[in-house]
């Protein structure tokens, strides 16, 4: 892992990225459709802890983590893999994933407003107004005109998935904060595969054993997002963030959300809709503004966050 990648190597790299991340929203929810959201974010996580093992021995990578790292093992494995992923899953069920990819992306607001809680971290104006322009446009996707106030598991899907974005902005807090004894994509290992032992544990309670109807499509779906989505896009988002600029990196990420509304449509059929663009316009613009003006986190998601969209 010594140096860094070619300019033009790591674009491909980072485009390889906003393509699995964009398209894991709309196979999570088409899994979802065949296998309980705990089971499936369990699965996940156990595929991918298998695909990063060798990829870590092989590149001398491979450690047992130290004293000093295990809290942000924990914190990320629960926060992140558990709480984020599985909250998404289960919001899928209910909430098309073009709505749900923008709700999740609204976890920069919240760590603008978490740093500076936390981490007394000023909001500067620009951040300020980035913020603003991100409520307005949870106003436009809560508006009664464009969601329907009286269906019930619409509005909870819609809940599930903010809360997921709170339990990644309360990670990424805790992330910048911690002083790391190893690299981040040396603990990506350990980190999945306590998710999957925890969600496992978990869904074994709620869910009962799995019972789970395999076919060809399924069994893709399941690879596509633990070997793809998880492993692979970790691994490329660390040689990314060694060769090319922060800023340039999350400004780059943040066409994820305009991938997944698109896939969104030619996977799963969704509707394009115009007040999902407008809402997606105001909050992407506001982080994009902080991050031009230096008021954003630099990596919104990168390898140390395990950002595997769920």
């Amino acid at each position: 892992m010594a140096g860094g990648l070619s300019t033009r190597n790591a674009a491909v790299l980072l485009a390889g990225v906003v393509l699995a991340w964009g398209t894991s929203w709309p196979a999570t929810k088409m899994v979802v459709q065949d296998v309980p959201p705990l089971w499936a974010t369990a699965l996940r996580c156990m595929i991918a802890a298998a695909t990063l093992a060798p990829m870590l021995w092989a590149q001398g990578q491979f450690i047992v983590p130290r004293r000093g790292d295990l809290p942000v093992v924990f914190c990320t494995s629960l926060l992140h893999l558990v709480a984020f992923s599985a909250l998404v899953a289960s919001g899928l069920q209910f909430v098309p994933a073009g709505r749900a990819i923008v709700l999740g992306y609204t976890t920069p607001l919240w760590v603008g407003i978490g740093a500076a809680m936390f981490l007394s971290e000023q909001i500067t104006r620009y951040r300020a107004i980035g913020i603003g322009f991100g409520l307005a446009g949870l106003a436009v996707i809560f508006n009664p005109q464009t969601l329907n106030w009286s269906d019930r598991n619409a509005l909870f899907g819609s809940g599930l998935i903010l809360l997921a974005a709170f339990c990644w902005a309360g990670n990424i807090v805790y992330v910048r904060a911690h002083k790391w004894i190893s690299t981040p994509f040396q603990l990506v290992f350990w980190q999945v595969l306590l998710a999957a032992a925890v969600l496992s544990a978990i869904a074994l309670i709620t869910e009962g054993p799995p019972r789970i109807v395999w076919s060809g499509r399924l069994v893709s779906l399941m690879l596509y997002s633990g070997i793809v989505c998880t492993a692979f896009a970790n691994w490329a988002m660390t040689m990314v963030n060694r060769s090319l600029p922060a800023v340039t990196t999350s400004l780059c990420l943040l066409a994820t959300p305009l991938l997944g509304i698109i896939s969104a449509t030619l996977m799963l059929g969704e509707p394009l809709e115009p007040s999902l663009f407008l809402a997606m316009t105001l909050i992407i613009g506001g982080i994009a503004l902080g991050t031009v003006a230096g008021g954003w986190p630099h990596r919104l998601a990168p390898a140390k966050e395990i950002a595997s969209r769920p």
